[in-house]
């Protein structure tokens, strides 16, 4: 994703590529450390992990900048703390796909829950990636996962089941359901299935190029740059909330 992003933002007019950095152990001679690329940025694009994304996120707001586009998925409860904590000094704009297409499906799901019975419509939410992928489910199910809750009007953590194994008896009423593939290249494979006795109803989405994620990302930090501080995602960018 790094070398992806960093070749869109040199083809991108408006944009200019103003360093590179990884793991301190990286041993590329074209990336530099973390204060050289913090210290010459607008924006930073990251998509790393949970716990790299936080300690980056708390060193942004430490200093004052810059904004951060942050793509990183596997989160914990204390790691997104950090991140919402460090919103109230630099702009962040979090999202767990890119995609115009995947933000699309998330408003169908979403209205689809709204609409279709929760005693009679059990939904679960398909998800598949390569196998290098380290986090399950994907960010991506997850944000379809509230979708679907939002849509209900309840909070994901009280309905979701990510995990079955053994005698697990009958599904609950109006649960939220994960099922997850990791193998071979897969880019990202995302369905939410609306099962009930006498039909079924599947909403999906398949990346086709990994680009997708990065053009995104890069709009996302052309939008981000000279934004007040505070906490956004891809909705703001595609503007379906009002402007701050």
């Amino acid at each position: 994703m790094g070398r992806t992003v960093s070749a869109l933002v040199e083809s991108r007019e408006g944009a200019s590529l103003a360093a590179r950095f990884d793991r301190p152990d990286e041993p590329d001679p074209a990336l530099v450390d973390v204060e050289t690329a913090l210290a010459v940025a607008d924006v930073v694009i990251d998509f790393t992990s949970g716990a790299a994304s936080a300690a980056l996120a708390e060193r942004c707001a430490a200093r004052g900048g810059p904004a951060l586009v942050i793509g990183s998925t596997g989160f914990d409860a204390v790691q997104l703390a950090v991140v919402t904590a460090a919103a109230g000094q630099v702009p962040i704009l979090r999202a767990g796909n890119f995609s115009l297409g995947v933000n699309m499906l998330m408003g169908l799901v979403a209205q689809a829950a709204r609409a279709l019975p929760a005693h009679a419509y059990d939904i679960e939410v398909f998800e598949a990636h390569h196998r290098r992928k380290i986090d399950a489910p994907s960010g991506t199910a997850l944000m379809l996962g509230e979708a679907a809750a939002e849509g209900r009007g309840v909070a994901l953590t009280a309905v979701a089941a990510r995990a079955r194994d053994g005698i697990t008896g009958e599904r609950p009423a109006g649960a939220i359901g994960f099922s997850v593939m990791r193998g071979g290249g897969i880019i990202g494979e995302h369905s939410v299935v609306f099962a009930a006795d006498e039909e079924i109803l599947t909403l999906s989405h398949s990346a086709r190029d990994r680009g997708l994620f990065a053009r995104g990302a890069v709009e996302a930090a052309l939008w981000l740059a000279g934004r007040a501080p505070g906490a956004y995602d891809m909705q703001d960018v595609l503007g379906f909330r009002d402007a701050r």
